[in-house]
């Protein structure tokens, strides 16, 4: 552990003005903004599980574990001694560390365990908080929370694995899952030729009795380690969705050969693969030639997964920028008084907040949608606007945190550069940029009650800010003309995120911060850049409100 205060005194000179170690961080009681939010939207209820976990996720050796995870990247094993094939991957012992706290506290089997209204906040809310010292992890927990829908949709093999995906016993052993207290579920979907465009796959798989033999390959295979994947490969009716286990039934090892290892920008302490079937063993799930169909509720639990870890690294950058500013003296002020910093400061804030905000409305949405039409279709559209958008800020909202440190925060050092690496995989990962505006577009189109939900969130905030009430209209607009909707799908998509970001935060947060946020995006000369907001904000009270 590194000292909390340690010595000041070089040969050639005394340390001063520098910030003093950060230390342990309480993630749930120090953010007002997740408090009030998880309460509001109905997950109250596990208020004392969320603030025990406050303080596990924001302990620094959590912090010092993520660290060493994140340098002491995986290491591919194809090979025993003895030359047999094991297609192993070796990680650091903090990851596993990690991994055991993540699950051990119902991380990715929360909402499955608790089935109650809020469940879908609270698990939004805890991962929220393990993302802000740590993202690869978070890889393996969100395809093992997103597997369940899918696994559902196939009883025979949903009852013999759900189970096993719901333990809060990390079990690492590669061993037959049979013998594990617990298991990670993880998901192979693309291929070199196609990427996001599934239908082009070119995996086969073959009836082998009641189940199947899979040949081809997948191009990215993040948590290769898993003890299962779901797949897409062709039969002859069409692409169809399988289960692969790392072993098969009959205590084999199956057919996984792991090509190589991703040597990627970010998510380090996550491997990412590329793999290799030849025969390999599976059994389908859900309807023969329905495979994207299948698969599709877990596409869109590991989007919403998108979300608030994009929101929880704007939330980290934020409070380390902050910390870092209240210590620092320069020109004969703390950075955190000067003027402009302040306004720097205060505009990262309130995008924290938006983005925080409407992630929380969306799993109450999701916690909504079994029994109510028009929250299925706001989860559904909505979980596409929080993907694109809130991902698609994050990497400018932490570049923009790393330079409130100035030359300290571009040093490894420093969490700066590993939240900055991290950042884009949330964008990429399920669907880029332009696949989400797409999805958009056809929640528009497939969902009667897409738009009006939307248009309805809206209206719930008419009134309370002019610019709002502006910018909804001019939304109405677009929506209203058909022409070109592939062209000016990202205008469109930014301008509902904005003003669902808005109306929220006009109905649920201090004037101080929604004031800000609607005269700054949603005013007449919002660029996106951070540090602009006009001179009436009242930055006292949206800084003190980031730190209490």
């Amino acid at each position: 552990m590194i000292p909390l205060k340690p010595p000041a005194n070089l040969p050639t000179h005394e340390v001063t003005n520098m910030p003093p170690h950060l230390g342990d961080q309480d993630l749930w009681q120090s953010d007002t903004a997740l408090r009030e939010g998880v309460a509001r939207e109905g997950g109250g209820w596990a208020a004392d599980k969320l603030a025990a976990f406050g303080k596990i996720a924001g302990g620094a050796e959590i912090f010092e574990k993520a660290d060493l995870a994140n340098r002491h990247t995986p290491e591919l094993q194809p090979f025993d001694r003895y030359g047999m094939r094991i297609n192993q991957v070796e990680f650091h012992p903090a990851y596993h560390e990690l991994m055991a706290v993540a699950i051990g506290n119902e991380i990715p089997s929360f909402a499955w365990n608790h089935p109650q209204p809020g469940a879908q906040v609270v698990h939004a809310a805890l991962t929220y908080m393990f993302n802000q010292p740590e993202g690869g992890v978070l890889c393996p927990m969100a395809m093992t929370y997103s597997a369940i829908p899918p696994l559902r949709m196939a009883p025979g093999v949903g009852d013999e694995w759900i189970p096993r995906l719901l333990s809060t016993s990390y079990d690492a052993r590669d061993i037959p899952v049979e013998q594990k207290s617990g298991a990670t579920m993880g998901m192979f979907m693309t291929e070199k030729q196609g990427g996001s465009d599934v239908r082009t796959n070119t995996t086969r798989a073959v009836a082998d009795g009641d189940a199947y033999r899979l040949t081809g390959h997948k191009y990215f295979c993040s948590a290769p380690m898993s003890d299962a994947f779901l797949t897409l490969a062709y039969t002859d009716v069409g692409l169809s969705c399988f289960l692969v286990p790392r072993w098969t039934p009959d205590g084999e090892r199956n057919n996984l050969m792991i090509q190589r290892l991703k040597d990627k920008l970010g998510n380090r302490s996550n491997a990412s693969s590329e793999m290799e079937f030849q025969d390999t063993w599976g059994t389908m799930v859900g309807e023969d030639g329905r495979g994207v169909a299948t698969i599709l509720d877990m596409v869109q639990g590991n989007r919403y997964y998108c979300c608030f870890s994009s929101a929880a690294l704007m939330r980290q950058g934020l409070v380390q920028a902050i910390h870092h500013t209240t210590h620092r003296t320069a020109f004969q002020k703390k950075l955190i008084q000067q003027p402009l910093m302040r306004n720097v400061l205060a505009d990262l804030a309130i995008e924290s907040e938006a983005a925080l905000t409407l992630t929380l409305r969306i799993g109450r949405a999701m916690d909504e949608a079994a029994g109510d039409e028009s929250a299925a279709a706001l989860a559904r559209i909505g979980t596409a606007v929080g993907k694109y958008w809130i991902c698609k800020r994050a990497p400018g909202h932490t570049y923009e945190a790393m330079e409130c440190h100035g030359g300290p925060g571009y040093i490894e050092e420093s969490i700066m550069p590993r939240l900055y690496r991290e950042a884009p995989v949330n964008s990429i990962w399920e669907g880029s940029g332009n696949i989400m505006c797409l999805d958009v577009l056809r929640a528009m189109g497939r969902e009667k009650a897409a738009v009006p939900a939307v248009l309805a969130e809206l209206e719930a905030a008419r009134g309370g800010n002019r610019a709002l009430d502006t910018a909804a209209e001019n939304l109405k607009n677009e929506l209203a003309d058909p022409e070109n909707l592939e062209l000016r799908a990202r205008g469109i998509t930014e301008l509902m995120a904005v003003t669902l970001q808005g109306a929220l935060l006009v109905r649920h947060a201090p004037s101080a911060v929604a004031d800000a946020f609607c005269a700054s995006r949603l005013g007449p000369r919002w660029t996106g850049a951070y540090g602009a907001l006009p001179a009436s904000v009242d930055f006292d009270a949206i800084i003190d409100r980031a730190v209490t």
